[in-house]
């Protein structure tokens, strides 16, 4: 971001300087990662389920459409919302619905209650993500990637443990033992009503009388352009990650014959991977700039996406360990980026990129899961090999400004 950019962004001016809020920031991973602990608790369940309900393919993949829909549509809106009007304590209502989702989830009698709860999770995740983002930039000191990438660590951590949860308690307690996970979400609620204490002191203070002049760092036009190229680098991405996160286990289990808590484990490495390798993108786009992150973790996966549906079981492993820790590294980049493309509106566009994530997302697992129960989970995996393949239109993203030292 330009010096004029930052000097003027009503987001930056409140950012203690000597360095990031290390406590807040903390928090705020935490609570990421049990807000998306809970939401992966769903993927994790959906052998549980397909058995439960008797579901196919396309229903599997509808429920990932419901949940990644609710999420999507009203992202954006409260984003745009609460940039003009923060709800600091927003943070522990959007959790509390997380909850209700969860609690459905465990006791739902009927493949439409399932549909219901994952509404409710996405809820949750749509008034979440927003304020959370636009609060780890204000405790960023200056440090935008780096605090992104730490909050983005807790969300991709939570990810990584669902499956791994699943296999342990879900599987050989079946459904309704996601009901003891509700305990995790209460402290997630404390935890947030800590965060919302600070965020309402600092907003106070950040929203003195002088009302700054936000100056975007390139004509609209560009930024415009730039917007674009970034979320096709989303839809290449999470239309991806959709044929990963939904599908894999039923991949393994029908290609190598694993066992559901063999999958869930494998599962479990590949998101493992992927919280790893979060925590290093948004650092590195600190050093090094955000286009050369992003640039490099989308096409950069390409050549082990294509090798993966014609490897062994144990190449399959490393391989979805590679691309996990290659392709994760791009988000943090991608929406500090963008968010520094339109200073101002931290809300606005968290919500518009992480509702465009789980849109498409919540798409590609419906698409796929259809296109799985015409053809075979395997020609999924040959056919969304080529998505990162699109990473190539990173060259159009304009060369950052040069930001403060």
């Amino acid at each position: 971001m330009n010096t004029s950019a930052a000097a003027l962004n009503p987001n930056d001016a409140a950012a203690p300087r000597t360095g990031p809020a290390l406590g807040v920031l903390a928090a705020l991973s935490s609570s990421h990662l049990v807000n998306d602990m809970m939401q992966s608790l769903i993927l994790a369940m959906y052998p549980v389920l397909k058995g439960e309900f008797s579901l196919s393919f396309a229903q599997i993949g509808l429920i990932s459409l419901t949940y990644q829909l609710t999420a999507s549509l009203l992202q954006p809106l409260v984003g745009l919302f609460t940039d003009r009007r923060p709800q600091p304590y927003s943070l522990p209502f959007g959790m509390t619905s997380t909850l209700i989702g969860l609690m459905l989830l465990a006791f739902a009698p009927s493949f439409g209650v399932v549909l219901l709860a994952a509404a409710f999770v996405g809820i949750g995740s749509s008034i979440f993500h927003p304020e959370s983002s636009r609060i780890a930039r204000l405790a960023s000191g200056g440090k935008h990637g780096f605090a992104q990438s730490l909050f983005q660590l807790g969300g991709n951590a939570g990810s990584a443990l669902g499956p791994l949860l699943a296999a342990a308690v879900i599987v050989p307690f079946g459904q309704h033992s996601v009901a003891w996970f509700g305990l995790a979400a209460l402290l997630g609620t404390v935890l947030l009503l800590q965060v919302s204490r600070w965020y309402a002191t600092h907003h106070i203070r950040a929203s003195g009388p002088a009302k700054p002049v936000v100056a975007a760092p390139y004509p609209r036009n560009v930024v415009i352009s730039a917007i674009g190229v970034l979320l096709v680098l989303i839809f290449s991405k999470y239309f991806y990650l959709a044929g990963i996160s939904s599908f894999y286990t039923f991949y393994l289990m029908d290609r190598f014959g694993l066992s559901v808590q063999s999958a869930q484990t494998h599962l479990f490495y590949f998101l493992l991977a992927s919280a790893v390798g979060t925590l290093l993108g948004g650092p590195i786009g600190d050093r090094i700039g955000r286009k050369p992150v992003i640039w490099v973790s989308i096409l950069g996966v390409a050549p082990f996406a294509l090798l993966l549906p014609h490897a062994t079981l144990f190449y399959t492993t490393v391989l979805t360990i590679v691309i996990g820790f290659v392709l994760s590294s791009a988000f943090s980049a991608i929406l500090v980026y963008a968010q520094e493309l339109v200073p101002g509106k931290v809300g606005m566009i968290s919500g518009l990129f992480f509702g465009f994530a789980f849109g498409m997302a919540g798409l590609g697992a419906a698409v796929l899961g259809i296109f799985a129960d015409h053809t075979s989970i395997a020609t999924v995996y040959q056919t969304i090999a080529y998505l990162p393949l699109l990473g190539i239109i990173a060259i159009l993203l304009p060369t950052e400004p040069a930001r403060r030292p």
